[in-house]
């Protein structure tokens, strides 16, 4: 890329975008939250990026995550993601990780090679996985909480042993602190979640609602403190 595509960012992190530029991200999900963490990430010069996702696309993907659109339903996330990538910041160096994480995948990855990992899944047995993994190993994590079944904008960067209200962050606190797992930094909102009589299920899960602005937003909240972190 031009110096030209750095020039708006280096006007206000100066040499930030240096360290940027050598860094390494495991975005973990590439859904609506993932996507957008992913986004931010390549549009901040972030020199290298790589996409854990088994799932594909789906129509139901449309009205909320960046890499759903007409052309990309029934194709993979993560090459979607490595498609939109290169579209925006060419250097990005982008690998793509076609895997779910879990217990018994997780040896395939090796978190020390990452400066930075960010847990976008949606299981709680997935992220606790990863959680535990990357504070053994010493690598910053940042964790995002439920998105679901909300209308608010309020997301809200906190360690995880403060957080309140959210379902998935009370479930987070108890399972972490079982393996005597703290100072994880997550984003998450103190908004009670709309309750929705009979939802659907879909691979034997329920579906949360969801609507186009709220996983955006804490997307971009989780990008912030990565770059932050990453650029201190």
């Amino acid at each position: 890329m031009s110096e030209q595509f750095y020039s708006r960012t280096r006007m206000l992190i100066g040499d930030g975008v240096e360290r940027l530029k050598s860094a390494k991200v495991l975005v973990c999900g590439a859904g609506g939250v993932g996507g957008y963490v992913i986004e931010a990430l390549a549009r901040a010069g972030v020199g290298a990026i790589d996409v854990l996702d088994n799932d594909i696309v789906s129509e139901s993907n449309l009205n909320r995550q960046i890499l759903a659109t007409a052309d990309t339903i029934g194709k993979s996330k993560a090459q979607a993601a490595k498609q939109r990538i290169a579209s925006i910041n060419v250097d990005c160096k982008v690998n793509v990780i076609e895997m779910f994480y879990m217990p018994d995948t997780a040896d395939n990855i090796n978190l020390k090679n990452y400066d930075y990992v960010v847990d976008a899944i949606d299981t709680v047995t997935a992220k606790i996985e990863l959680i535990s993994r990357a504070k053994a190993d010493g690598v910053p994590v940042i964790s995002c909480m439920g998105t679901g079944n909300k209308l608010g904008t309020d997301f809200k960067v906190a360690d995880i042993s403060k957080t309140s209200v959210c379902p998935l962050a009370k479930v987070m606190r108890k399972e972490l602190k079982a393996r005597g797992i703290s100072g994880v930094k997550v984003v998450y909102s103190e908004e009670t979640p709309v309750v929705i009589e009979a939802t659907p299920c879909e691979n034997g899960r329920h579906i949360p609602a969801s609507i186009s602005y709220a996983p955006a937003i804490a997307g971009l909240v989780l990008a912030s403190e990565v770059i932050k972190d990453l650029i201190r």
